[in-house]
């Protein structure tokens, strides 16, 4: 729906960037001063067992990080096992870690904490935290080894308020030993194979504030059992085929600070069941049916603050209807068929702070209308539609950090004299467009720039870098390379 210059952004699962060194805060307990110790990859994997041996009279260290550490066997895990002030526990990424190495945590008793994601021999270990009774929050994400007897091994942690078992290969049987899991808060569910059936499990965790159930294949089916999660603030159910029969079911959810129905099968009408959603905060309808009319639904949420509404069929005709959400700080409206007219019947959301009209058809005449935004800390016009006389108008928002007007192909060095005064920016980029190396020189004053890119220009890797080396200390990621 958004057209040849729009992007869709895929909800992907974002790994943590890997720490190096070794770091920690101290603090006054006796000879063992570690209370928080992280390890990364160059400090563990040379000696990993004999490190992990040093750490066994660090009796006061109450949180450990061991992520990316691949050679640890189950003999060097013995040598956490009496550090029984540990509440924090992290060995995200381990492969190592196996089922016989987690007879090692049954004796953190004090254990509040555990993160074992993306972990790949973990499947039959979680026999050993059954006696962890202060467990609250248990990350196994994409650990595509587990199954549900593991989960029936933690049916009895019944202080967790945490769990998350995204894309692992659980079912809605596995998903019913949870159902005791009466203080759990927060289940996160995503890319599960579940059906209706596991519904009815979730239902019993009347405590839940955030539950995450996208990409699980849902329909409408058994969607009543949501009605009496009265306490969720946080509701995810993108990429799955609900419609707006489902929305029914949400009406009385009045706690919902957040509602994310991304590439769902929801129309105009199915909004009217947010009408009485008022607390609502963030509302997430990319890739659906709504069009303008069913923004006249949304005119009464007036605490929103991200609305996202890209590849959706809403039209300059229905934007006026957003004109009274002024506490909006968000808004994607990356969509071809949007243009200059859409952009003016915004312009009374002056707290604005991130705008993005990728794909949206905006000329320089538009860009008159962005002097309303002066708040503007990112902006995206890629439509095509810009000329060096668009960009003055956006030279004056000097709270930008991120700027993107790619695909704007009649661009010229000019554009990037007009940008100059935009010290502000950490992203710029001003691909497939007239900039040469030449224009170079306009971006010196840009100090704080950290991300450049100039693809599909007259401008060469060399040139770049040493603007880079003379000018751009902090510029870290550029295009070409």
């Amino acid at each position: 729906m958004g057209g040849v210059c729009s992007r869709k952004r895929d909800q992907l699962i974002v790994e943590d960037g890997m720490r190096r060194g070794v770091s920690g805060r101290y603090g006054k307990s006796g000879s063992s001063k570690w209370l928080v110790t992280s390890f990364s990859r160059p400090m563990v994997v040379q000696q990993p067992d004999s490190g992990l041996g040093l750490l066994k009279e660090c009796l006061s260290l109450q949180a450990l990080t061991l992520n990316h550490c691949e050679n640890i066997s189950a003999m060097g895990l013995k040598h956490i096992s009496g550090l029984m002030n540990l509440t924090s526990l992290s060995f995200k990424k381990s492969d190592a870690i196996t089922a016989e190495g987690m007879r090692a945590f049954s004796s953190l008793v004090n254990l509040e904490k555990l993160d074992l994601e993306r972990c790949s021999g973990i499947h039959g270990g979680f026999v050993h935290l059954k006696g962890l009774s202060k467990l609250e929050c248990l990350n196994i994400r994409c650990c595509k080894c587990i199954t549900d007897m593991d989960l029936k091994a933690i049916s009895g942690l019944n202080n967790l308020k945490e769990l998350q078992i995204s894309n692992s290969n659980i079912t809605d049987f596995g998903l019913s030993y949870l159902r005791g899991l009466r203080k759990l808060i927060m289940l996160d569910l995503e890319g599960c194979k579940l059906t209706a059936a596991c519904l009815d499990s979730i239902s019993a965790l009347v405590a839940l504030a955030y539950l995450n159930l996208g990409r699980c294949g849902l329909t409408d089916d058994g969607c009543d059992k949501f009605s009496g999660l009265k306490n969720l603030k946080v509701l995810n159910l993108p990429f799955n085929n609900i419609t707006d029969a489902c929305l029914a079911h949400l009406k009385g959810l009045t706690k919902l600070e957040s509602l994310n129905l991304d590439s769902c099968k929801i129309g105009d009408e199915g909004l009217a069941n947010l009408i009485g959603l008022s607390l609502l905060k963030s509302l997430e309808l990319s890739d659906t049916e709504v069009g303008s009319s069913g923004l006249r639904y949304l005119s009464g949420l007036t605490h929103l603050e991200t609305l996202n509404l890209s590849f959706s069929l809403v039209t300059d005709s229905g934007l006026h209807k957003l004109s009274g959400l002024t506490a909006l700080k968000s808004l994607n409206l990356d969509a071809r068929q949007i243009t200059d007219a859409g952009l003016l019947a915004l312009t009374s959301l002056t707290g604005l702070i991130h705008l993005d009209l990728f794909g949206a058809r905006i000329s320089d005449t538009g860009t008159n209308y962005l002097r309303c935004f002066k708040n503007l800390q990112s902006l995206e016009i890629c439509g095509g539609g810009l000329t060096d006389a668009g960009v003055k108008n956006i030279k004056d928002l000097t709270s930008l950090t991120l700027l993107n007007l790619s695909q704007n192909c009649n661009l010229t060095n000019k554009s990037l004299e007009l940008i100059s005064g935009l010290t502000a920016l950490v992203s710029l980029n001003v691909s497939n467009s007239y900039i040469t190396n030449d224009g170079l020189l306009y971006l010196k004053p840009l100090k704080n720039l950290r991300s450049l890119s100039l693809e599909s220009c007259k401008v060469t890797a060399s040139e770049i870098k040493k603007l880079q080396s003379t000018a751009l200390p902090n510029l870290v990621s550029f295009r070409p390379e």
